[in-house]
């Protein structure tokens, strides 16, 4: 069995456990060169706390049995991770560490936008290979040189749903309320364009994320007379807002983004300030055999998405050095998006992807959050949404779409 030390920042797989991974493997798979380093850098603090943690368990887990089946070119995984705080300036720090002192050739799962955006030029200037759950569209507009792709789907894409099904729940006045993100205003564009084309009318309020109070913010948005609230928010703020319009007695709907009307904010606030809320994520592809895999590994019934992201940012990392033969962030830029390729042989996980690899034989990888092809810009081709509505404080399912 492995051992993992976790820390508040922390959290490392040690050479004695890579030793130990191995001791039940055939001489011939038993790891002959030095390892390979990768890094998980995903918020344990902070607003995306309520993520970071499983999506690291994920990740360790998901390495843990490449390295019991002989790791990847023979040679272990050596996993560091490193918290971001959902904060930019702590994601840079954690990122100069994984880069220059813990040497790792690849990133996995960075998650707030804001914190992609800081760290992703340490990245490309570095040949570190960025793999991100962060949705802004500014993120792939970024001069990347190809060291960077996203499992999430852009917020142009997030926008475009948002604005489907606020018409869709016979929504005609819409307001949006957030703070200012990398994402806030691409994603209330591709919002406007739907609703202006359906002939509704829709307002952007971008209020500040620290203060405690937004009442003076909700009664300029019941001003505008909405039949329904957008909150643009992360979990903290989005609390906030929710507390305050329910004390402003607003009888409309209210629509928010699944990673803040979640289920710790459901628990903290009493049942009538929550009830009837609606929560949009991209769906995990909840009954494929990867999606059963981060079910096992992460020891949770309904995995969120970032987890199984993380899971194919695993997969697609390793399977991209076995085709690569090389080690490198240079090599998983070149090799990543021929490991699901359209007419391969289809592959759920990265073991059985390696032994056709090494067979000579091309795979198509199918990811526990959906089919893993890419643009050259690094966005995810396509995906499906999870729409869900609070009810006696729990998310029950609408429809996947």
């Amino acid at each position: 069995m492995s051992t993992f030390t976790t820390t508040r920042r922390h959290f490392l797989i040690g050479t004695s456990t890579l030793a130990a991974a191995t001791l039940g493997a055939p001489a011939i798979l038993r790891a002959q060169g030095a390892p390979i380093r990768l890094g998980t850098l995903t918020p344990l603090t902070g607003a995306g706390g309520p993520y970071g943690p499983v999506m690291v368990t994920c990740a360790k887990a998901a390495i843990d049995q490449i390295n019991k089946a002989g790791g990847v070119l023979g040679q272990q995984i050596l996993l560091t991770s490193e918290d971001d705080q959902t904060n930019p300036e702590s994601g840079v720090a954690a990122a100069r560490k994984l880069i220059d002192i813990d040497k790792v050739i690849a990133i996995m799962g960075t998650w707030a936008s804001t914190v992609t955006t800081a760290v992703a030029p340490l990245c490309w200037e570095s040949k570190t290979f960025l793999t991100t759950t962060s949705g802004a569209d500014s993120i792939t507009l970024l001069p990347h040189q190809g060291y960077l792709i996203r499992t999430q789907p852009n917020t142009t894409l997030q926008g475009r749903k948002f604005g489907e099904f606020a018409l869709e729940l016979g929504a005609k006045r819409i307001f949006v309320m957030a703070p200012q993100t990398p994402f806030t205003q691409s994603q209330f564009q591709s919002m406007k364009a739907v609703v202006d084309k359906a002939g509704g009318s829709i307002e952007l309020l971008v209020y500040d994320d620290k203060k405690p109070t937004l009442r003076t913010e909700v009664d300029q948005a019941i001003r505008f007379k909405p039949d329904l609230i957008v909150a643009g928010g992360y979990t903290p703020d989005t609390s906030v807002l929710l507390k305050d319009l329910f004390r402003a007695d607003f009888k409309g709907k209210v629509m928010g983004f699944g990673y803040a009307i979640n289920q710790k904010l459901l628990e903290a606030l009493p049942p009538e300030v929550s009830n009837g809320a609606y929560a949009l994520s991209p769906s995990p592809a909840a009954g494929s055999g990867a999606y059963q895999k981060v079910v096992d590994l992460s020891k949770t019934a309904n995995p969120d998405p970032y987890t199984c992201q993380i899971y194919d940012h695993v997969t697609l990392i390793a399977l991209a050095i076995g085709k690569a033969k090389q080690a490198s962030g240079t090599a998983i830029r070149d090799t990543i998006k021929q490991v699901s390729e359209v007419g391969g042989e289809k592959v759920d996980n990265a073991v059985d992807g390696l032994r056709l690899i090494a067979a000579g034989k091309p795979i198509d990888y199918q990811g526990a959050s959906g089919p893993c092809r890419f643009t050259p810009r690094g966005d995810i081709t396509d995906a499906s949404f999870r729409y869900e509505k609070v009810v006696d404080a729990k998310l029950t399912l609408v429809k996947i779409a």
